[in-house]
C-alpha cells in the first residue's frame, strides 16, 4: 500500500538581494516547496493576498514598504509562517521584528540548510492542536480570560484578543496544563516540536508579547507568571 503524498507548501520569498532571493529559493524547491518571489514591500503585500503561501521568508531591510511594515499587513489578512531575515543581530532588532509578527529570525550571513530546517520544523507544528478538545470539551478560564483551543480564540473581558499563532500556542500549552511550570525547553518541544534548531530565547520574546496583549505587566503576573530559575506557568487570573 503506498503512503499518501506529503503536502506541497508554498513559499514567498521576499528579499531584494537577487543572488540571496535565488538561493534561498533553490533551496526551498530542492526541498519541495513551490517557491514565489517578491523583491520589494509592496510587491510581497500583493503577492501574499494573491498566494496566500504557508511560510514567508522575509527581509527587514526591503526598498519601499520594509519587512516590519510588510509584516504588519500581511498579518491583517493571513497566519502564515514569517521567518524575518536582517543583517543587524542587535537584540532591540530581534524584538521589534518579532513584535510585527514574526514567528522567528535569522541573522545575516545564515545557512539556507538551516533555514529551510526551521521552516520545516515550524510546518511541522498544526494549525489546530491535534485532539484538543475536539470533543466539544469547554473553553478553558483564567479569571476573566478564556482560551477556546479547538476555535484557536482567545477573549478577555469578552473581547477578543487577536494572537499570532505560535503566541496562541504558548498560551494555550501554558493553559492546557494548569499548576504545571514548563520551561522554555519544554515549550520549544510542545509548541515547536523536537526538532527545533533556533534560539530558545525566542520563547521568552513570545511570553512578553502575550503578556502585553493580556494586559500583564512584570509585577502584575495574572495570566502567564514567571517562575525565575525554572519557565512559565499559568496564572489565576487574579
Amino acid at each position: 500500500m503506498e503512503s499518501a503524498p506529503s503536502p506541497v507548501f508554498r513559499a514567498l520569498v521576499v528579499e531584494d538581494e537577487p543572488a540571496l532571493a535565488a538561493l534561498v529559493a533553490d533551496y526551498l524547491v530542492r526541498d519541495g516547496f513551490e517557491v514565489a518571489q517578491a523583491a520589494d514591500g509592496e510587491t510581497a503585500v500583493r503577492r501574499a493576498r494573491e498566494l496566500d503561501p504557508d511560510v514567508m521568508v522575509l527581509d527587514i531591510g526591503l526598498p519601499g514598504l520594509d519587512g516590519l511594515e510588510v509584516c504588519r499587513q500581511v498579518r491583517t489578512f493571513s497566519d502564515c509562517y514569517v521567518v524575518m531575515v536582517t543583517a543587524r543581530a542587535e537584540e532591540v532588532d530581534t524584538l521589534v521584528g518579532l513584535s510585527a509578527g514574526a514567528d522567528d529570525y535569522v541573522t545575516k550571513p545564515f545557512s539556507p540548510r538551516e533555514l529551510v530546517a526551521r521552516v520545516r520544523a515550524m510546518l511541522r507544528r498544526p494549525r489546530t492542536r491535534a485532539g484538543a478538545h475536539a470533543d466539544g470539551s469547554p473553553a478553558i478560564r483564567v479569571g476573566a480570560l478564556e482560551i477556546d483551543v479547538a476555535a484557536r480564540e482567545v477573549s478577555l473581558q469578552g473581547r477578543p484578543v487577536p494572537l499570532t499563532r505560535t503566541e496562541f500556542d504558548i498560551l494555550a500549552a501554558l493553559a492546557e496544563r494548569p499548576g504545571r511550570v514548563l520551561s522554555r525547553d519544554m515549550l520549544l518541544e510542545v509548541v515547536w516540536g523536537g526538532a527545533w534548531v533556533g534560539d530558545t530565547h525566542l520563547v521568552d520574546v513570545h511570553v512578553q508579547h502575550v503578556r502585553q496583549k493580556l494586559g500583564d505587566t512584570p509585577d502584575l503576573q495574572r495570566f502567564v507568571r514567571t517562575v525565575r530559575g525554572v519557565g512559565y506557568r499559568i496564572g489565576s487570573g487574579e
